[in-house]
């Protein structure tokens, strides 16, 4: 079974808050490759290894809900924004350094999405286009009568 196959397959029946922790892991994932590329002189890896960090970060913008998730949808919003401005700039600049930087700090968020996956709540509050398959079919008042915080947190994304 190849690479792609097997993560493919590691991904069926993951919640939607494993699925968000997959995409940063990608992430750091292209990110470093971006930074060997720096290092072996590879301007075309390079290139398409930041491509396709920025259309990670694309997506998980596009799926945050300011109308549900208030501040916090707005922190992340914020947050994917500057992760997008310094990958371009460390390409642009060719800089190993600056990639690294961008993956603490993706490192960083990554982590807090472990500790939210770790959280039963959490992937009852996810926005529904976020859900897997499974997920889907918890019911809107099941997640009313959970705890008032968690039901607060439906930024998730």
């Amino acid at each position: 079974m190849s690479e792609s196959n097997y993560q493919q397959q590691a991904l069926i029946g993951a919640t939607g808050v494993e699925l968000i922790i997959a995409l940063y892991d990608g992430m750091i994932r292209f990110l470093y490759r971006a930074m060997q590329c720096v290092e072996e002189g590879d301007t075309h890896g390079r290139r398409i290894a930041v491509k396709k960090v920025v259309d990670i970060l694309m997506y998980l913008q596009a799926r945050l809900r300011p109308d549900v998730g208030g501040s916090v949808a707005a922190s992340l919003a914020d947050f994917y924004a500057t992760m997008f401005t310094m990958t371009l700039e460390a390409s642009h600049l060719e800089s190993a350094e600056q990639f690294q930087e961008v993956i603490g700090l993706v490192r960083n968020v990554r982590e807090a999405w472990v500790v939210v996956a770790r959280d039963p709540e959490a992937g009852r509050v996810l926005p529904r286009e976020l859900r897997t398959r499974e997920e889907k079919f918890v019911a809107p008042s099941e997640v009313l009568a959970g705890n008032s915080e968690a039901s607060a947190s439906r930024w998730l994304a």
